[in-house]
């Protein structure tokens, strides 16, 4: 019996004696808030039936009134914004967040969720209303790594690179769960734990490949950091295997690696409907009742099905499992629940006193479009065509395309609702007012590449602003992505044939400044457009202001500061197999090859220059932090935001990546001045998987650090070794 069992039995122990004497006294220890946290929980389990407790193992959470436990329903979502509950302030999708590089803004973001999804649990609660997307317990945030362009769920999470999807999801996880010593403020959930990025149509039997080495240096980085150092409350399992073993009866996973070797003492949750496939997909056990055991053995606290709660007590009474690790993994559940302060008086719990004005207010809103400023990306803009002055569309602005003036390119999928969402024909008519002419039309949708409309109208314009891209029905999750072709995923890079044959069309027509703005969730092929657009945005599915946000940049109000989270490659047949999850030839760290715009790419309205300060010494140790100082002056003539990037480049070892981030700083500078960056890199985050001794390792060697502003930029490259 290990360590953690024993504690277990000896405070499961003691809890039965404290139970015993407050039953005496007729006092129910679980309600009493001054006892220990751990103490009141193990009493509460010790307090329910056997069928209760199996009650309580599924997301639909089944009442126990004659303890006053109300029904609860686990399942909840909150990717950019309070999603399928209703009024909520709608940000751009994560995708779009991370590309503003800003963890601190994103805590902001967070912050403001988790206060919207107080206030709406308060007001759920008050009308007794235990329904689903109402509660505290949420499914967010997806921290995979986006390693093939094809998954139309990559949109959903920080991009490709482990150190970036680290910081903005440990920020992330900090504003959702609050910094109340006692109570959280909402669970948050990292998720899909692991190894998962499509294929979508395949992934409740899909069966991920990996080695140790991938393993830990890739998938299972961000996880780490979320539950280390962003003490994230909740797991969630994911529906692939990894080397044969499906997520959520994988032990190693689950517990060596999640609980005992990192600490982890919140609960885990399997994807909806994972232990089904695990007997009737995986094919890896016999039926739901030995799949309700081993999800118990290797570490599931709760269903996103019913196995759990149809099952398990048959898998008791098959001796497959014993009541004693049902109360452990009941434990670890009900935890959460003590934690959000379910069993106190809610008048102690700060959280209570939110409501209406709590949600989708002033702040809030203009929150939602400083996100969705710093995060679109500039990637072109020939002659400085852009910023557009109001002045030179004397003869009106014309704005088409079939993501100009619908919604779900800006609020993409897992959101909530809005009667405040600005589109882009809204918002651009809105920032030049109604002294000058701004026209709209559809021109062209989807699949058809030969009617197009809007080209007359446009050559008569001062400008054209084209709006389109993908949406969330051409890419995202199974079953979601309805117009998918590939089951919620992307075939290739493409845009969408008539969308390349309308800006033929337009460039072929039009001769005065052509924009072109981009919305999608995902790597695509710019060129196939390029040629026929003077300046190009990249504006992702940008949240319910999206639209102000592109007027605010399209007119100079901000500089573009936005840099991409993913590489734009240059075909996809440079990229491997959709179903490889070997990382060589995958994303910057481990392709080399030929790209229309590198990882970290961004331009701006005005330019920066770097100077090194103070540079790194000549050698480190382990226990030592790389130091530098970076000035960087704002060469141009409008203030804007420059983000620094710091990569490090190995010593020539095997399977060394070939680059890799490892720190970055956005700093706002005005025209005109100059700002000091300090940059710090720990010596111990440059360790390696050693396939040898399975452990961590910091090799030996000569390094480079190189700063600059992209992953192909380098502006300052300063040489150390490490002994």
């Amino acid at each position: 019996m290990n360590f953690k069992n024993v504690l277990f039995n000896s405070i499961f122990f003691t809890a039965v004696i404290f139970t015993s004497t407050t039953q005496a006294q007729d006092k129910l220890l679980y309600k009493d808030a001054s006892q220990p946290l751990d103490i009141r929980v193990h009493d509460l389990v010790s307090r329910l039936t056997l069928q209760e407790k199996a009650g309580l193992l599924g997301y639909q959470s089944v009442a126990v009134p004659r303890l006053g436990i109300p029904a609860y329903n686990w399942w909840n979502e909150a990717l950019h914004g309070v999603a399928r509950a209703g009024d909520a302030t709608i940000f751009p999708q994560a995708i779009g967040m991370s590309a503003t590089f800003n963890p601190e803004l994103l805590k902001q973001v967070a912050t403001v969720i988790s206060t919207e999804a107080r206030a709406k649990y308060n007001l759920a609660i008050a009308q007794d209303r235990h329904i689903q997307y109402m509660g505290l317990t949420f499914w967010t945030p997806n921290i995979n790594i986006f390693r093939d362009p094809r998954w139309g769920r990559g949109q959903e999470t920080y991009g490709e690179d482990p150190f970036l999807t680290a910081r903005m999801g440990t920020a992330f996880v900090k504003g959702m769960q609050g910094d109340d010593r006692k109570y959280l403020k909402v669970s948050a959930t990292a998720k899909h734990f692991a190894v998962h990025s499509g294929p979508e149509a395949l992934r409740d039997s899909f069966n991920a490949v990996v080695d140790e080495k991938d393993l830990r240096e890739t998938y299972l980085y961000a996880f780490h950091a979320l539950v280390t150092d962003g003490k994230v409350e909740s797991v969630m399992a994911a529906y692939n295997s990894i080397n044969g073993v499906p997520n959520s009866i994988n032990k190693m996973l689950l517990t060596d690696i999640l609980r005992k070797e990192w600490g982890f003492t919140g609960h885990v949750v399997t994807d909806c409907g994972a232990l089904d496939d695990v007997f009737q997909t995986h094919k890896a056990l016999p039926g739901a009742v030995e799949a309700a055991a081993a999800a118990i053995k290797a570490g599931i606290n709760l269903d996103c099905s019913t196995v759990l709660q149809d099952d398990v007590i048959a898998a008791i009474n098959k001796n497959l499992i014993t009541e004693k690790e049902v109360d452990q993994r009941l434990f670890e559940l009900l935890r959460t629940e003590f934690k959000l302060g379910f069993y106190d008086d809610p008048n102690s719990i700060s959280y209570h006193s939110y409501g209406v004005d709590s949600v989708h207010n002033a702040a809030h809103i203009a929150l939602a479009r400083k996100v969705a400023q710093q995060g679109m990306v500039l990637l072109k803009n020939d002659k400085n065509i852009l910023p557009l002055k109001k002045s030179d569309c004397s003869s009106g602005i014309m704005v088409v395309g079939p993501n100009a003036a619908t919604i779900d390119p800006l609020i993409a999928n897992y959101s909530g609702v809005s009667d405040r969402i600005v589109n882009f024909v809204e918002g651009i008519t809105g920032a030049v007012g109604p002294g000058t002419r701004v026209e709209y039309d559809l021109g062209c949708n989807y699949t058809d590449t030969t009617h197009f409309g809007g080209i007359w109208a446009a050559s008569n314009s001062s400008v054209t602003v084209a709006v389109m891209g993908l949406s969330p029905v051409l890419e995202g999750e199974a079953g979601d992505a309805f117009l998918s072709n590939n089951g919620g995923d992307k075939k290739d890079l493409s845009l969408p044939a008539s969308e390349i044959a309308y800006m033929k069309a337009l460039r072929a027509d039009v001769k005065t400044p052509i924009i072109a703005v981009i919305t999608t969730g995902s790597d695509v092929d710019i060129d196939a457009i390029a040629p026929y657009a003077d300046a190009i945005i990249m504006a992702w599915y940008p949240g319910e202001q999206g639209g102000n946000a592109l007027a605010d940049i399209l007119f100079g109000n901000v500089s573009p500061s936005g840099h991409l989270p993913v590489t734009f490659y240059k075909s996809i047949s440079n990229v491997p197999a959709y179903t490889d999850y070997n990382m060589k030839g995958h994303t910057y760290r481990y392709y080399n090859g030929p790209v229309q715009y590198p990882f970290g790419f961004g331009l701006s309205y005005t330019t920066f220059n770097y100077e090194l300060a103070d540079g790194l010494k000549k050698s480190y140790k382990t226990a030592d932090t790389l130091s530098a100082s970076i000035k960087i002056h704002n060469t141009g003539a409008v203030d804007g935001d420059e983000v620094l990037q710091a990569y490090i480049e190995y010593p020539a070892f095997d399977r060394m990546p070939y680059k890799e981030l490892k720190f970055f700083k956005r700093v706002s500078i005005a025209k005109g001045d100059m700002k000091n960056a300090d940059v710090h890199i720990p010596v111990k985050e440059l360790q390696k998987w050693d396939m040898v001794t399975h452990k961590w390792k910091v090799y030996s060697g000569k390094y480079k650090l190189i700063v600059g502003s992209n992953s192909q930029d380098e502006k300052i490259i300063m040489d150390f070794e490490v002994k």
